[in-house]
């Protein structure tokens, strides 16, 4: 019974990419009048970075009969930033003009904007930020507070007077970052009552629009309208955390001053007959892994064409715990690196089957040998451009992503570095090499073996005409 089931794995793994790749290149879609709910993002729906599609260029100014500080600019740059990162956006670039008391700000169109109306790509930026010390830390599976952390805001904006990174000595004799915070006269009240309520057992978590920034313990009652955040933070983080606390009470809505389109270096002509050379190349070593190794380079296509969906799924949002990507000159590059990769572990395994099949081993014998002598090798190559990946995006990638915090101490004398095009390129790779264990080892071995059980397909022939007389 064993034995039988195994044989339908392969068209099991063929029909659940063929279904993969369908909803990966056309998504799930309905419409309802003029109303059209995505379910399922298409593939269309990728954002393409600055350098392939062009973007938007936006100057933003306070108002001119305000007097805007240094560290209120600073403030709002930091609610810029903080905004382009929930929108996944990391090829932006943000310039702090101080002199002038200016932010210009450089973005990618956003996805399927096909009337390039830059009103539409830089409104939501403009806007002042809604900062909310919270109880409790409860939010939903898409980020947001729920329950008693919705309900209960304990100060606003407008509660917060100042916020300023400091550094304390501690009683171990060590330098401690921390953020201090002034209240107004109203706010030191509300604080007062909700840390005297919360004091010991309660968390106050600090929340930008609905995005929370920031949590900590309440130690004791603070009733003198002056509180001290502290964790683990580094300076640059406490400037941070402190920047993002007053752009939430800053008394200004930012203008555009003007805007303008970017053009783009590589443009859309340019990217479609990328896509046409991707799809030609493809066709070439998929006629190439043929040619040579008859069934395993077939089914070494099929493992491809699947690796390639994931990288393409990944970029879309398909997988809800990924968001969506923008796509950039660099992160093109790492997808076609990874597919070398792909299709460099394939001709290794091929070449071991090979061999022991010339040895005079059985076919199913040849096949197991084949991949696990290959996947030392494999391994090692793939390992080595995993890190570096992961070195890249740690060093490149936005503030809030996983790599940034997990290599934070290696790159502390950097800061914190900003999201571009070295991220995108990170990204791709990283996903590429990952999906060649998963697919292009794993999946492929299961299907060869699959497929090498019927008797049709065990004739030597089949397999380079490897087996010895």
């Amino acid at each position: 019974m064993k034995s039988k089931a195994s044989k339908y794995t392969f068209f099991v793994v063929v029909i659940l990419l063929i279904v993969f790749a369908y909803l990966t290149f056309f998504g799930i879609v309905s419409k309802f009048g003029d109303i059209t709910h995505v379910y399922v993002k298409p593939a269309n729906s990728i954002r393409w970075g600055i350098d392939i599609r062009g973007g938007v260029d936006a100057t933003f100014v306070p108002p001119k009969d305000i007097n805007v500080t240094s560290s209120q600019m600073e403030a709002a740059e930091a609610v810029i930033k903080q905004r382009l990162i929930q929108l996944n956006i990391n090829d932006y670039e943000v310039f702090n003009d101080h002199d002038n008391k200016r932010l210009i700000t450089r973005i990618p169109w956003k996805e399927n904007e096909a009337d390039f109306n830059p009103e539409s790509v830089i409104k939501e930026l403009g806007n002042t930020a809604l900062l909310t010390f919270r109880e409790g830390i409860d939010r939903d599976e898409a980020g947001n507070p729920k329950d008693v952390t919705k309900d209960t805001i304990i100060l606003e904006g407008k509660d917060i007077k100042s916020a300023k990174s400091d550094l304390i000595q501690t009683k171990q004799d060590e330098l401690q970052s921390i953020v201090s915070l002034e209240l107004t006269k109203d706010g030191a009240k509300k604080f007062a009552d909700a840390t005297t309520r919360l004091e010991g057992i309660g968390i106050i978590s600090i929340w930008m629009d609905n995005h929370m920034i920031s949590a900590a313990k309440v130690n004791t009652a603070i009733l003198n309208g002056k509180a001290q955040i502290a964790g683990t933070f580094t300076p640059k983080e406490a400037k941070k955390l402190a920047d993002q606390i007053n752009s939430g009470s800053l008394p200004f809505k930012l203008h555009t001053e003007n805007f303008s389109t970017i053009s783009p270096i590589l443009g859309i002509g340019a990217r479609d007959a990328m896509i046409l050379a991707g799809i030609i190349a493809f066709i070439c070593i998929s006629i190439f892994m043929i040619s040579i190794y008859r069934l395993p380079g077939f089914i070494s296509v099929i493992s491809l064409f699947g690796q390639v969906t994931g990288m393409i799924a990944s970029i879309t949002g398909f997988f809800g715990f990924v968001p969506s990507f923008t796509l950039t000159l660099p992160g093109i590059a790492g997808i076609i690196l990874a597919i070398g990769m792909a299709v460099d572990a394939n001709v290794i395994t091929f070449e071991r089957i090979k061999e022991e099949l010339r040895s005079g081993k059985t076919l199913q014998t040849s096949i197991d040998l084949g991949y696990h002598r290959a996947f030392t090798a494999i391994l090692d190559g793939n390992v080595t451009i995993m890190i570096v990946a992961a070195i890249l995006m740690g060093a490149f990638g936005p503030p809030s992503s996983f790599f940034v915090k997990l290599l934070k101490p290696l790159f502390a004398f950097f800061g914190v570095a900003p999201a571009g095009a070295i991220y995108s390129f990170g990204y791709t790779l990283l996903v590429g090499v990952a999906l060649n264990f998963l697919i292009g080892i794993n999946t492929s071995k299961l299907m060869l073996r699959s497929i090498s059980r019927y008797k049709a397909f065990r004739k030597p022939t089949l397999y380079a005409r490897v087996v010895k007389k």
